[in-house]
């Protein structure tokens, strides 16, 4: 049981990952919460965000409850094998990471406040898990889409991980890397929570507060 645990948290390496597949996970028309659609391209003047916190399901609420986000979408991003299934990636031999894409409109929210709910909504220290979750789908991370986003992502990891400190909490182990593909995930998935309100939500936060704007600045 112990070397099967071990093998999840271990990325696997490109040569032993699983082959690609040909076929494109078909994404459903219209966003079952608020009817957007999760499909490019999208209207001008929005910007896209790409985070890994835990199991999706319960990550994309968080961000389609938050007031600016256009759409939301989960999928996998960030390991080494084409159009992956649900399946696949919990083999561990894919190296993606679950993860939910937020399409905003920065004149309303801005990307520094997508940046702390994602903070505040999962612990960032556990590694290659999320709670009861474990494995390498589970990591936290940031995928940037631009200079920009790379340097606010880097700013408040270490005003996070300098309150997280504070708080008795381990190193920060958030990967912040630019935005790979994202391979959306199956129909099912998708706004899971309010398809099944009462289904399973792994993530748990810290209760340590990510400061913005003023509060960062101080």
């Amino acid at each position: 049981m112990f070397f099967n645990l071990m093998k999840k948290v271990q990325m696997v390496s490109p040569d032993r990952a699983l082959p690609d597949r040909d076929r494109v996970m078909p994404v459903p028309p219209q966003h079952f919460v608020n009817g957007a659609s999760m499909t490019p391209p999208f209207p001008e003047g929005l910007e896209r965000a790409l985070f890994g916190l835990g199991c999706f399901w319960g990550a994309e609420r968080k961000f389609w409850e938050t007031a600016g986000v256009r759409t939301t979408a989960v999928g996998y991003a960030g390991g080494y094998t084409a159009n992956p299934t649900y399946e696949d990636v919990c083999t561990g031999r894919t190296g993606h990471n679950e993860v939910v894409l937020a399409v905003f409109d920065p004149a309303r929210v801005s990307y520094d406040m997508l940046l702390k709910v994602f903070w505040e909504t999962h612990d960032p220290t556990q590694g290659m898990r999320q709670g009861n979750d474990i494995g390498t789908q589970y990591r936290s991370g940031i995928y940037v889409y631009s200079a920009a986003q790379r340097s606010a992502a880097e700013a408040s990891r270490d005003r996070f991980a300098a309150a997280l400190r504070q708080a008795g909490y381990g190193a920060v182990t958030t990967e912040i890397l630019d935005a790979p593909p994202f391979y959306y995930a199956e129909d099912y998935h998708q706004q899971y929570l309010a398809k099944v309100p009462y289904g399973y939500c792994g993530l748990g936060g810290t209760g340590v507060a990510c400061p913005v704007g003023v509060a960062a600045a101080e």
